[in-house]
């Protein structure tokens, strides 16, 4: 078993370093589809991965909006990037907030008219360490699974029509797969809905966690095969993941010049807040991955699990 994490260790800071390499190549003049005035928006930024996307995009040239619930915080997060020389703008976004969303789009309509990109970085997370409370369980699905949704109702009809189409890269977790080494999924009845990408619907995505919250409430939870470990973050991205499935193959029916492409990431297990700094990978390696997404020159990628700048298994 030792051997075994030490290969995977090996392994893994072998794909960090050779992604650190690319990360230093500068993208030719017929894969940048992007110019200064290509917008992309980055939600939960004051901090850890989502202030690193925004400095990583806005370094290669694209104005970057930064949110953040907490607005001293993200004119402050803002500040240090613009002091830096990028093109950075801020403004407050409550995702759990409607009216917060509305006054985020109406100032993006004033100022921007427009979007190109979408990453949907803001989430939380209760448990850390070996701790597995259910107890903020409500609060961790609304933001991290209808938060997100809800952000991305409001900014589709935002979204810029192009050729190159618009990108929405969704930050979720390997703790949310289906099958795999990461996933604890137990229950068979919803790995098999799940995993059925022909009939998966939003409302099938919906009626899970419903489920799951029903049994936290009743305190059967524990028997009802949920992930045993971080069971209430790890439930809220496997929505997530399936949502964007979902949202990929609707918005896939759009016309050509209105498309829009829709993948998620797992940027690994970062040293951040989040995980109360016990992470083994920086923040600026976690970013890579959804800055990569984002700006990928072969738009018609859609519907995808990324990790490390490769595709995985839902």
């Amino acid at each position: 078993m030792v051997g075994s994490k030490d290969k995977s260790k090996e392994k893994r800071e072998k794909r960090l370093q050779e992604i650190s390499l690319l990360r230093t190549i500068p993208y030719s003049d017929h894969q940048r589809w992007w110019t200064s005035e290509t917008v992309a928006v980055v939600t939960g930024a004051n901090r850890g991965i989502g202030f690193e996307m925004v400095r990583q995009l806005a370094g290669h040239g694209l104005t970057v909006i930064l949110t953040s619930r907490d607005e001293n915080v993200g004119v402050e997060a803002a500040k240090i990037l613009q002091e830096g020389g990028f093109n950075v703008d801020f403004h407050r976004l409550d995702i759990l907030d409607p009216s917060s969303i509305q006054d985020f789009c109406n100032w993006i309509k004033e100022k921007y008219e427009c979007i190109d990109v979408l990453i949907n970085n803001a989430g939380v997370n209760y448990n850390v360490g070996s701790g597995n409370s259910v107890e903020f369980s409500n609060m961790v699905i609304s933001t991290n699974y209808y938060g997100t949704k809800n952000i991305i109702t409001a900014m589709i009809p935002l979204m810029r029509h192009a050729c190159q189409g618009a990108r929405i890269v969704n930050v979720t977790s390997r703790l949310g797969r289906l099958k795999g080494r990461h996933s604890k999924l137990e229950n068979e009845a919803v790995r098999a809905k799940l995993m059925d990408v022909d009939s998966l619907t939003e409302e099938i995505v919906d009626e899970t966690v419903s489920e799951f919250l029903k049994q936290v409430e009743e305190g059967t939870w524990e028997s009802g095969g949920w992930p045993h470990s971080f069971t209430d973050y790890s439930v809220s991205k496997m929505a997530v993941n399936a949502y964007t499935r979902v949202l990929a193959k609707e918005l896939s029916e759009r016309p050509d010049g209105e498309k829009i492409y829709a993948n998620c990431f797992c940027p690994g297990w970062v040293k951040t807040a989040m995980t109360g700094y016990a992470g083994n990978i920086s923040a600026e390696d976690g970013a890579d991955t959804g800055v990569w997404l984002a700006l990928l020159p072969d738009q018609a990628i859609t519907g995808k699990f990324f990790a490390e700048r490769r595709e995985i298994n839902f």
